[in-house]
C-alpha cells in the first residue's frame, strides 16, 4: 500500500452511535488518542475509553444548545494543515494546532426526522447539521493526510487495514473514504434543498428556479459512490449513486400522460449523449428502443444490423456488407420491422439507407453515417438519426427502481465462445451449426424473457420472447418463421435459460431444428438430453443463463 499515515489522533462525533464503542476501544488499542464532543464523549468515557473533550482543545465551550462546538480553528486547522508544507507546519507550531489524522463523524439524521409523520419546520431545522458536514468536508479536502469516516458500516474494514499495516491508512483508502464522504455531504444538502423547497409557495419556486444550480440534478443513491470496497473484493460495493444532469424535456413518457425528461450521467457516449443528425425529437419510448437496438449490435464483432420492436429484435443479421445483414435482418420478420428502430455496428453506406427508407422507421442508430446516406436519410423529414459513440468509463452496474428503493447488479457482460460449450449429445454439431448457436446465443440475450430464438449461421429465422411458459415461445417462434416462409428444418434454436422438461426440445424437434444451445442446470436436463438423441439434435451447454426482465 502506496504512502501510509499512521493514525495518532481521532476525532470522533457521531449521532448514530451504532459500533462506536466497539470502534474506539480498538483505535485506543492502538494507542489513537481520541478526541470528542458532548454526547459522544460522554457515550465513550463511561464505557471506560480515555477521551479528550474539543472544548479542552479550542478552549471554548459548547453553546446554543450544540450548534457551536467544532468550528473552530483549532479544529479546522488540525485537518486542513498539509504536513509537507513548512509554512502550514509553522502556523500550526505558532498556533499550538496538533494534526488529527482521522475524522470519524456521521450527521444528524435529517432525512430521518423529515419522514416523521407531522414534524415540524423547527424540529427539521434543528436537524440540519452545520459541524458535521464542515469537518468532513475540511477533512476530506486533505485527504492525503487525513482520513474521513462517515458511515459505522466502514469500521471493520478500516480497522482490518490498520492491523494489517501497525495503526495506518494508504493513500488509496484515504482517497475512496473522500469520494465517499464528498458524496454523502452532497446527498444531505439536497435532502435539506427539497424539503425546503416543499415549504414554499409556488410563487417562491417560480422566483428562486432561475437561480437553482440543483433544479436539473437527481441523486439516485442507496448510499455513496464507492466503487471498491476498503477490502478490495469483487462484490457489489457497500455504497452506490448516480448523479444525473437534465439534457432535455421529452414531449411525454411512456404514453402521453406521463411526464418525462433524458437525463445524463457522466459516462461519456452511449445513446443519452448520441448526436441527433436529423430528425424530429426523440421520444421517452424511441431511446429505450435505441438502447435495446445498440446493446445488442455492440455485443458482435463482425458486421452486424438488428431492428427492434419495443425493445425486442425482430430481427437481426450479419453479412460482409451493411445491406446484406439488414436485409438478412428485415427478412425475419418483416411486418414487425414496420415502425421499427435499426441498428448498426458499421458506419452507414447509401445502399443501405436507400433500403432502410423502404420500410417506415423510426430511428437509425449507427456508429456513423457516410455523407450520402445522410442525404438519403434527410428525404424522411422525420426519420430520426443518431450518431453513437462507444461508452467509456462505463458505469458497471444496472439499476431498476422498486417501491422504496433500486435493485443493482453488474452488467450481464459475459460472452461465449465455442471453447466455454459443454457438448452433451452423441451427435456434435457441425462447424456451420456451431456459427448458428453462438449467433442465436448472442441474440437470445437480448429477447425479454422466456426467450426463444430460431437462427441460422447469418440471420435470426424466428423470435419467441416475453411468454410465461418456454413452450409458448417456441412455438410463437415458429409460427414467426413459418409466416415469413423461412426455414425452420435445420435451423438451430437458443433458449436464454434452461429447459424444465423435454417437452421444449420435443416441440422444437417437431419443427425440424438440428441443434440447441441452451445453458442447463435443470434437474432433468437428462431429459433433455435424452429427447436430443432421440431426435439426433446436437445439444450444447454454456453454464449461464440470459434472464432479461
Amino acid at each position: 500500500m502506496s504512502e501510509l499515515r499512521k493514525i495518532k489522533r481521532a476525532l470522533i462525533s457521531v449521532s448514530d452511535k451504532t459500533g462506536i464503542l466497539e470502534f474506539a476501544a480498538e483505535l485506543a488499542n492502538f494507542g489513537v488518542q481520541i478526541i470528542s464532543t458532548g454526547g459522544t464523549a460522554r457515550s465513550l468515557r463511561e464505557n471506560g475509553i480515555a477521551v479528550m473533550e474539543v472544548a479542552e482543545i479550542t478552549r471554548f465551550p459548547e453553546m446554543m444548545d450544540g450548534r457551536v462546538k467544532t468550528l473552530h480553528p483549532k479544529i479546522h486547522g488540525a485537518f486542513l494543515a498539509l504536513r509537507d508544507n513548512e509554512n502550514h507546519v509553522a502556523s500550526m507550531q505558532e498556533h499550538g494546532i496538533e494534526p488529527i489524522d482521522l475524522v470519524v463523524v456521521n450527521l444528524y439524521p435529517f432525512q430521518e426526522t423529515i419522514t416523521k409523520e407531522d414534524v415540524s419546520l423547527a424540529e427539521a431545522v434543528e436537524n440540519i447539521d452545520i459541524g458535521g458536514p464542515a469537518m468532513i468536508r475540511s477533512a476530506s479536502k486533505n485527504w492525503r493526510d487525513v482520513a474521513v469516516i462517515t458511515d459505522a458500516r466502514l469500521y471493520e474494514s478500516v480497522l482490518r487495514e490498520m492491523q494489517e499495516t501497525g495503526g495506518s491508512l494508504s493513500l488509496e483508502t484515504r482517497q475512496r473514504l473522500a469520494a465517499l464522504a464528498y458524496t454523502r455531504t452532497a446527498s444531505y444538502d439536497l435532502a435539506i434543498s427539497s424539503y425546503l423547497a416543499k415549504q414554499l409557495s409556488n410563487e417562491d419556486l417560480e422566483f428562486l428556479e432561475p437561480f437553482n444550480p440543483l433544479q436539473n440534478l437527481i441523486i439516485i443513491e442507496s448510499d455513496e459512490i464507492f466503487e471498491e470496497t476498503i477490502e478490495g473484493s469483487d462484490d457489489l460495493p457497500e455504497f452506490e449513486s448516480i448523479e444525473l444532469a437534465k439534457a432535455a424535456d421529452l414531449r411525454y413518457g411512456e404514453n402521453p400522460h406521463q411526464k418525462a425528461a433524458l437525463y445524463e450521467s457522466d459516462e461519456s457516449g452511449g445513446i443519452a449523449k448520441a448526436e441527433q443528425l436529423h430528425g424530429k425529437e426523440m421520444s421517452f419510448n424511441n431511446y429505450v428502443d435505441a438502447e435495446a437496438a445498440w446493446d445488442l449490435v455492440q455485443d458482435f464483432d463482425e458486421l452486424a444490423v438488428t431492428i427492434i420492436k419495443h425493445t425486442n429484435p425482430s430481427g437481426v443479421g450479419t453479412g460482409a456488407t451493411n445491406i446484406e445483414a439488414y436485409r438478412r435482418a428485415l427478412s425475419t420478420d418483416p411486418v414487425s420491422a414496420f415502425g421499427g428502430i435499426v441498428a448498426l455496428n458499421r458506419k452507414v453506406d447509401a445502399e443501405t439507407a436507400t433500403a432502410i427508407n423502404e420500410v417506415f422507421t423510426e430511428v437509425v442508430v449507427a456508429p456513423d453515417f457516410d455523407a450520402d446516406a445522410l442525404e438519403i436519410f434527410k428525404s424522411k423529414k422525420n426519420l430520426r438519426v443518431l450518431r453513437v459513440r462507444e461508452t467509456e468509463n462505463e458505469n458497471p452496474f444496472e439499476y431498476k427502481q422498486i417501491s422504496g428503493g433500486f435493485l443493482v447488479q453488474s452488467k450481464d457482460i459475459y460472452r461465449v465462445s465455442e471453447s466455454d460449450l459443454k457438448f452433451v449429445t452423441e451427435r456434435k454439431p457441425t462447424d456451420e451449426e456451431l456459427r448458428a448457436l453462438l449467433l442465436a446465443w448472442k441474440v437470445c440475450k437480448h429477447v425479454k424473457s422466456n426467450a426463444i430464438v430460431f437462427a441460422d449461421e447469418n440471420r435470426t429465422i424466428g423470435v419467441g420472447a416475453g411468454q410465461m411458459n418456454r413452450v409458448d415461445s417456441v412455438r410463437i417462434a415458429a409460427m414467426r418463421a413459418e409466416r415469413f416462409d423461412l426455414p425452420l428444418k435445420n435451423s438451430v434454436v437458443a433458449s436464454d435459460a434452461f429447459f424444465p422438461f423435454r417437452d421444449n426440445v420435443d416441440e422444437a424437434a417437431a419443427f425440424g431444428v438440428s441443434a440447441i444451445i441452451q445453458p442447463g442446470g435443470s434437474i432433468k436436463d437428462n431429459e433433455s438430453i435424452e429427447a436430443a438423441n432421440e431426435h439426433k439434435i446436437a445439444m450444447v451447454l454454456t453454464g449461464f443463463r440470459h434472464f432479461k426482465h
